[in-house]
């Protein structure tokens, strides 16, 4: 029989097991320990030399090897070929393939959208728009709206960036400063945004719709932002700001269109593809020479730029389902229930320590693979375990995992944001970060949120259920 064909998985409790861990800490030494040595030898965005989607391999041929804890399952016949079987059924789980066509269709609009000027046309109109005092604060909200839009903070870097090291250089403002509001306004719209990978994955993985997630995301990141709007309109005037290009306000409208469908509710599927389309219209319209055959191959290219997070995302999830198998996350929420269920522990002291418990599980992975989507598809798993088990409403840890990630990428030294953002103002990564207020800031709000509960979700059958099975 082929290792790969279909046998019926066994009845099978996992046993808490803390050695089925240790595939995740193969990979995470193999991630961590390659980027370490790369930056020792001077080589420039050392952790993004060895792709996620390569250092996994080892992981998973680890998990395969290991044997399950429940020794009557271990001892049946066909034990490769089982725990093969359990690694397909996790990497083609319904949550995963969902995540994967989202990821497609995500790059797909982002793809059109910036290829017919709309990214250009974002950035120049919002720089007409903001009085020459209001550089800093400007500068902040402008990333913001980009990457709500664009769902990648990355882009928005990249596309803002230059501007504001150009204002740095003909004014003598700090360039940390601006960098620093440039950086915090792309983490802001990345942890909003409705086709953002952190977005997507954060909601897929705790089963929650991506309108609630977004809800409750808002109301904790909104003061945040606010603060950091006043942090840099009373850091100083940042003089002239450089003279906004031309633009063309309606490639601006697929953006617009994506963020008031998807705020409207819109399935999601069709929120991207009524995107995509809207914006290839756009080009062929307006756009000289853009013709659907352009269209077409704009399509693939945003479709090819998803290939490593897609690929990730079913290995990971293939990854994560052997680990729960073989008790991996057995073991790790008999160790959050021994903290949340002390004597004398009031049921929202519980739901308080598995908040705080999801909150650091996805900031430590951060900080180990300096890549906020990858943190958070590697914990939301175990998160989601974690928050049925305790009473956690799934809206709140979709939105923890998400507020989190980004607030230790943003901070990260190492972190592909702040290195990009240093390396187009010619300064250090280190006072990028330290300027980037909103994720100092978002952190506080976190915390604060974990402590007081606050905000709520609306009751409903499915955060019922949570509390059901936390009793």
């Amino acid at each position: 029989m082929s290792p790969t064909s279909h046998v019926a998985t066994p009845p099978h409790q996992p046993v808490p097991n803390s050695l089925a861990l240790l595939p995740l800490g193969l990979f995470l030494a193999l991630f961590i320990g390659a980027g370490l040595a790369l930056g020792a030898a001077g080589t420039e965005m050392a952790f993004y030399q060895l792709s996620p989607t390569v250092a996994i391999l080892p992981a998973i041929a680890l998990a395969l090897v290991l044997r399950e804890k429940d020794l009557a399952t271990a001892a049946r016949p066909g034990g490769l070929t089982r725990r093969v079987n359990v690694f397909l059924s996790g990497a083609g789980e319904i949550n995963i393939i969902t995540m994967c066509v989202i990821y497609l269709l995500a790059g797909g609009f982002a793809s059109v959208a910036s290829a017919i000027g709309g990214v250009e046309s974002t950035v120049n109109l919002g720089l007409s728009l903001v009085p020459q005092r209001l550089v800093l604060p400007g500068l902040f909200v402008i990333s913001a709206f980009v990457a709500t839009a664009m769902g990648t903070s990355m882009g928005t870097i990249a596309a803002v960036g230059p501007i504001a090291a150009g204002v740095a250089a003909q004014t003598g403002t700090d360039a940390a400063l601006l960098m620093g509001a440039v950086v915090g306004g792309a983490m802001f719209g990345d942890n909003l945004s409705m086709i953002s990978d952190t977005t997507i994955a954060a909601t897929r993985t705790q089963g929650c719709d991506m309108r609630d997630k977004f809800r409750m995301n808002f109301a904790i990141a909104l003061p945040a932002a606010l603060l950091a709007v006043a942090v840099f309109w009373l850091a100083g005037d940042a003089g002239r700001a450089a003279a906004p290009g031309g633009y063309r306000v309606v490639t601006v409208l697929p953006y617009v269109a994506i963020l008031v469908m998807a705020l409207s509710g819109m399935n999601v599927f069709a929120v991207l593809f009524a995107g995509i389309v809207l914006a290839g219209g756009v080009g062929m319209a307006v756009v000289d020479g853009y013709t659907p055959l352009r269209f077409a191959q704009d399509i693939y290219k945003g479709f090819t730029g998803m290939h490593e997070i897609l690929v990730l995302s079913m290995l990971m999830g293939g990854l994560g389902e052997l680990i729960r198998y073989q008790g991996g996350v057995a073991w790790l929420l008999a160790a959050v229930r021994r903290f949340t269920d002390r004597p004398g522990r009031q049921n929202g002291a519980a739901t308080r320590t598995a908040e705080a418990g999801i909150s650091g599980l996805v900031a430590v992975a951060d900080l180990c693979t300096a890549n906020n989507t990858v943190a958070i598809i590697l914990t939301g798993g175990m998160a989601r375990e974690i928050a049925a088990t305790s009473g956690v409403d799934p809206r709140r840890s979709a939105s923890l995992l998400d507020i989190f990630s980004c607030v230790v990428q943003g901070v990260a030294p190492h972190a592909a944001q702040v290195l990009l953002a240093g390396s187009i103002a010619g300064i250090s990564p280190v006072a990028v970060l330290s300027a980037n207020y909103y994720c100092l800031l978002l952190g506080v709000a976190g915390g604060l949120a974990i402590l007081t509960g606050l905000p709520r979700a609306p009751r409903t059958a499915a955060s019922e259920g949570a509390q059901a099975r936390s009793v």
